[in-house]
C-alpha cells in the first residue's frame, strides 16, 4: 500500500453528504484508520496524523448521524405536540363520562327517570295522562349530551392544560398560554374537544404558536343520539315507532324496544360489533291497564 490520498477527508465528508450512513460506510472507515502504522511509514508523517484524525472526526459524525433519532429521544429532546399531549391527558375522562350518561338517557344525574337494568334510565318525551302524546324532554339532545360532558371533564382539561405548560417548560421552552374557553362537539364516529387557548412556545431561534387546538376520541355516540332523536320525533307525534326499518338501514345497529305495564317504553340501541349502547325512556299514548278487555 501507498498510503492514503491527502483529500480522503473531503472524500469522505462528500461521500456523507451524498449517502446516508450505513454498518458498511462506517466498517469502511475503521478499517481505513487501522491502517495508521502503514500509513506512517509511508513517510508522510505529520500529514497523515492530521488525516487520520479528520477521519475520526467524521466517523464520529457518521455515527451521531445515523443514531441520532435515538439520542434525541433517550435524552428527551423531542417536542411535544401539544395536542397529542392533551388528546392523552383527557382520553380517559371523556370516554368515562359517554358511559356513564350513555345507559342513563344522555343524563349524568337523570331527574325524570325510571329504573331499568339497574340505571337510571331517564325519560326523554313523556306524559303522565293516559291517551296522550308525550312531551319532549330534552329537545336539544345533542347539545344536552355535549354540556353534560363538558361539565364533567371542567376541572380535568384545567388540569391538563397546567400540566402541558410544565411538560413544555421542563422541555426548555418558554411558555406563553392564553386562557379561553373550551367546547364539546359531537360528530360522526368521534368525540371533539375545541379550544380557544393559544400556544406560544419558544426554545432559542424557534418559535411556534398553536391556536385553536382541539383533540378527537373514537366514538359512536353521535350515530346513537341521531337514531334516539329520530325515534324520539315519531314518539312525540305517533305515539309509538317502528324499530326494525332502522335495523334494515344500519346492519350494525341493533334497537330492543321493551313496553312497561305502566305504557312506559325503554328503547336500548346497541352496536353488534362493540356492545356499546345508548338506552333512553318514553311515555306516550299510553293505556290504562285492562283497557279493552272485557
Amino acid at each position: 500500500m501507498t498510503g492514503l490520498r491527502e483529500d480522503a477527508p473531503l472524500v469522505l465528508i462528500q461521500a456523507l453528504m451524498k449517502n446516508k450512513p450505513n454498518r458498511k460506510f462506517i466498517n469502511d472507515i475503521f478499517i481505513i484508520m487501522t491502517m495508521k502504522k502503514g500509513v506512517i511509514e509511508s513517510g508522510k508523517g505529520q500529514v497523515t496524523i492530521f488525516i487520520i484524525i479528520a477521519i475520526a472526526i467524521v466517523a464520529l459524525g457518521a455515527i451521531v448521524y445515523m443514531f441520532y433519532p435515538q439520542l434525541k429521544a433517550s435524552f428527551g429532546f423531542q417536542v411535544q405536540n401539544p395536542e397529542a399531549f392533551l388528546q392523552s391527558c383527557l382520553e380517559e375522562d371523556v370516554l368515562d363520562s359517554v358511559d356513564v350518561l350513555s345507559p342513563q338517557g344522555g343524563s349524568l344525574n337523570p331527574t325524570l327517570y325510571m329504573m331499568y337494568d339497574n340505571s337510571k334510565v331517564e325519560y326523554l318525551c313523556y306524559t303522565n295522562e293516559y291517551n296522550k302524546l308525550c312531551t319532549m324532554q330534552q329537545p336539544m339532545l345533542k347539545e344536552h349530551i355535549e354540556a353534560e360532558i363538558k361539565g364533567k371533564i371542567s376541572s380535568k382539561v384545567a388540569s391538563c392544560l397546567s400540566d402541558m405548560k410544565t411538560n413544555l417548560e421542563k422541555q426548555g421552552y418558554s411558555v406563553i398560554l392564553r386562557e379561553g374557553d373550551y367546547n364539546v362537539e359531537l360528530l360522526p364516529k368521534r368525540v371533539v374537544i375545541n379550544f380557544d387557548n393559544s400556544l406560544s412556545l419558544k426554545r432559542g431561534d424557534d418559535v411556534s404558536t398553536y391556536e385553536g387546538m382541539n383533540a378527537a376520541f373514537s366514538n359512536n355516540i353521535y350515530e346513537f343520539v341521531s337514531i334516539a332523536i329520530s325515534i324520539l320525533d315519531f314518539e312525540a307525534t305517533y305515539g309509538d315507532s317502528e324499530t326494525t326499518a332502522y335495523m334494515n338501514y344500519y346492519r350494525d345497529l341493533k334497537v330492543e324496544k321493551t313496553k312497561m305495564t305502566d305504557g312506559s317504553k325503554v328503547y336500548v340501541l346497541s352496536d353488534r360489533n362493540t356492545g356499546y349502547k345508548f338506552q333512553f325512556a318514553t311515555r306516550s299514548m299510553a293505556w290504562p291497564a285492562g283497557y279493552g278487555l272485557e
